[in-house]
């Protein structure tokens, strides 16, 4: 079944505010803003531009697995560098579609070289299930008689 909208419509729903965190900063420091922001993951940003991003996944696979301390570590030393990103244009399909072959859950969302937001799996899914609820509202309706033909 294929999604309508594009990535800016999910945006448009969100508060507009991206975390993001410095490269130089400890892997603490980040799972701290997580916590207190209750996201699961943070861009990283460097003088303005994106460098990375620092997930929960990040912080088990590179960094508790191999038994670094999270106090010390900085974030640049585990972030994930290899961006997959989308643009406000794409559709919700496209994300999806990139999120599933790349095996991820956030993906950045950029205006040319400008961070302008980030999209979560979940976003992703919550907005297909309001839209499905909305089709199912509209055809029940136009079953019932409540909308005409």
């Amino acid at each position: 079944m294929p999604t309508t909208g594009t990535i800016s419509t999910i945006l448009n729903g969100k508060s507009g505010t991206v975390w993001s965190i410095s490269p130089e900063r400890t892997v603490f420091e980040a799972i701290q803003l997580m916590a207190e922001k209750n996201v699961g993951a943070l861009l990283v940003m460097e003088s303005n531009q994106l460098v990375g991003i620092f997930s929960e996944r990040d912080y088990t696979r590179k960094l508790v697995l191999h038994g670094k301390s999270s106090r010390v570590t900085p974030v640049k030393e585990i972030l994930s560098s290899k961006l997959v990103t989308v643009s406000p244009d794409e559709t919700l399909d496209d994300a999806m579609r990139k999120m599933t072959q790349f095996r991820i859950r956030h993906l950045p969302v950029m205006d040319g070289d400008e961070v302008v937001g980030i999209v979560s799996i979940g976003d992703l899914v919550k907005w297909i299930i309001s839209a499905q609820n909305a089709t199912i509202d509209h055809l029940e309706g136009y079953i019932t008689g409540r909308y005409p033909a």
